[in-house]
């Protein structure tokens, strides 16, 4: 049951797609329009409420479970709350959007292909899960199923950063 009349707007996609980098552009420009705004990243959440996760499929749908927990926390309260999750599994994201309330949910697709991904490879998993250092590796020994139905879908290897985020403005304020 919604109480504020926040969003969340949830990024999905590989790693490397540019998730963090189109939601950061977002956030940016919802604090520049004076919105109450806050992010829940992956790499951050893993620090600290998610700490204790590892990437089982057990674990990988706990991790979402709980962001999106917490991101209907900060929408009950009015808050824009953009969250960047790779939440590999589309009944994952269909509960986050269960829970959240399906008419203040925003699923963002963030798409690149593969070997898009794999060039920009901004913390050198890819690398590492090719010699055996990262196991589980999602889009390498680990699924990801992308969105059917997503809000937004953004093709992050053929458009620019400020495109994507401009798309995704479009979507927000609708």
């Amino acid at each position: 049951m919604s109480i504020g009349n926040g969003k969340v707007v949830w990024f999905t996609g590989m790693s490397g797609a540019g998730k963090t980098t189109v939601s950061s552009n977002v956030l940016e420009q919802l604090e520049r329009n004076g919105e109450l705004v806050k992010m829940l990243d992956g790499d951050v959440v893993r620090k600290g409420l998610c700490s204790d996760l590892g990437f089982s499929h057990a674990d990988r749908t706990e991790n979402v479970r709980r962001v999106a927990e917490v991101a209907a926390l900060f929408a009950d309260s009015g808050f824009t709350c953009i969250v960047a999750l790779i939440s590999p599994y589309q009944i994952d994201r269909e509960k986050a959007r269960s829970c959240v309330g399906a008419e203040r949910f925003i699923e963002v697709f963030v798409d690149a292909p593969l070997e898009v991904c794999r060039a920009r490879d901004p913390k050198g998993l890819y690398a590492k899960a090719d010699v055996g250092e990262v196991k589980k590796m999602t889009g390498v020994s680990h699924p990801y199923e992308a969105p059917e139905n997503p809000d937004v879908h953004l093709h992050t290897d053929v458009r620019s950063v400020e495109e994507c985020a401009g798309e995704v403005m479009s979507a927000i304020v609708t």
